[in-house]
């Protein structure tokens, strides 16, 4: 019994003292804004056909489909034109600084109003992709994910504590009048008008207990509640990916053509999923190789969430599940689909090699002109006290890969003295030894 409370206490001393997976959320944060701005970048020219005045599905129709589903859209505001540019703008706007990692807790709620309003305009322009997309920005909202390779945590490890520039206030003010504009106006339907005066008002109670209280038993609250809303909100997001997988493979075993063996061979013979028609053929007409890839496609979508249970079994199916996805983009012209696929696996992968793939970007970044070279230190480390908030650093989160006490770190080489200048002298450290250079 007392092993049982031992155990229980440690496993809520760690979901309540740090953020867990630093690295897997930035990762998820970076691929879903990602995504999401290259698309609409690329709609660009055709972004008045899909959710502006221009588009098929009226206006008129997708305020009267709103109205009975309760759906969310600041589109619904207004049907002019200028009124469409406007939040267009905001959206990819809020993309590139979410992507970016400034100001996160307030950018990635005006970037989940920006995929509501025009996913929720127009309903049926979009494909499974957007689906993931519309589900990770609600849920991102919920995450400290700008704990590590974000604007946000290289200015907190720049700063003094209480000390903020005007960016953070200014932006909460601006959010308040929308809001107090929707507010008043009935823009707003009840539930969404309090979700989002919750987050406006635990936005200003953090910057005033930040600002004023930096390491006190006010801002220790505040970092246990978000730490247990943050690890609350992975856990469903890792869940939500493993349904995905077990849903979308449980259906295609019932599917006849995937019992067959021949379920991939019809996609690459439609002029919609062949964008490389040879390459399409190519493989259409190998009858073994679309048998192998339609039950592999299977097997590997119903076995995930049981490779959780294994480390080693699920990083070597998350690899095979992620060059499945690569596939897809390449043979059947579904890019963002994939990547958002990408960008949602990403949460279980180990974080030994996210800190091995953030060093190599790292250097590769270094070697750049003009550009020092960066350390891992620099852009590696978590970010003290969590994103936006300098404080105490936590202690760091240990790798579920490698398992144990951290390695102590190599003591620092010595120079050697100088000849003829005896054991330690300024000679002696100004001039290392050939061996040290």
């Amino acid at each position: 019994m007392d092993r049982v409370r031992a155990a229980a206490g440690r496993a809520l001393a760690r979901v309540t003292g740090q953020a867990l997976g630093p690295y897997q959320s930035a990762v998820l944060r970076i691929g879903i804004a990602g995504t999401w701005l290259f698309f609409l970048l690329r709609e660009l020219p055709h972004r008045r056909e899909l959710y502006g005045p221009e588009s098929p599905w009226s206006w008129e129709l997708g305020r009267r489909l709103i109205a009975t589903n309760d759906a969310f859209s600041v589109l619904m505001w207004g049907s002019s034109a200028v009124w469409f540019e406007i939040v267009y703008a905001v959206a990819v706007l809020s993309a590139v600084l979410l992507l970016l990692g400034w100001h996160t807790r307030a950018v990635s709620v005006l970037f989940m109003v920006g995929v509501l309003s025009l996913q929720n305009r127009s309903v049926f322009m979009g494909d499974g992709g957007d689906n993931v997309i519309h589900l990770m920005a609600l849920y991102l909202v919920l995450t400290r994910c700008a704990q590590v390779w974000s604007l946000d945590a290289r200015r907190a490890a720049r700063r003094r504590p209480g000390r903020d520039g005007p960016a953070g206030p200014l932006l909460w003010a601006v959010l308040g009048l929308v809001l107090l504009y929707a507010a008043v106006t009935g823009r707003l339907g009840a539930g969404w008008l309090a979700g989002f005066a919750a987050l406006w008002v635990l936005q200003a109670l953090w910057w005033t207990v930040e600002r004023h209280d930096p390491d006190g038993a006010g801002r220790a609250t505040l970092d246990v509640l978000a730490n247990l809303v943050h690890n609350a909100a992975l856990l469903v997001i890792m869940a939500e990916v493993c349904l995905i997988y077990a849903t979308a493979g449980w259906y295609k075993i019932q599917g006849s053509r995937w019992q067959d063996g021949t379920a991939l061979y019809y996609p690459l013979g439609l002029d919609y999923f062949t964008p490389w028609p040879g390459l399409s053929g190519l493989l259409a007409g190998s009858g073994t190789l679309v048998m192998l890839l339609t039950y592999g496609t299977v097997a590997v979508q119903v076995a995930f969430p049981f490779t959780l249970l294994n480390r080693r079994v699920k990083n070597a199916l998350l690899a095979v599940m992620m060059l499945e996805h690569a596939g897809i983009a390449v043979l059947l012209g579904l890019p963002f689909f994939s990547l958002a696929m990408i960008a949602a696996d990403a949460v279980f992968l180990p974080t030994g090699f996210l800190l091995w793939l953030g060093a190599r970007a790292a250097s590769v970044r270094g070697m750049l002109p003009g550009r020092r070279p960066a350390t891992a230190g620099t852009d590696l480390a978590p970010e003290p006290g969590g994103p936006e908030h300098p404080g105490p650093a936590p202690a760091p989160e240990p790798d579920p890969e490698h398992p144990g006490p951290a390695p102590a770190p190599l003591p620092e080489p010595r120079p050697e003295p100088r000849p003829g200048t005896g054991g330690g002298g300024p000679a002696a450290v100004e001039q290392p030894s050939a061996g040290t250079s």
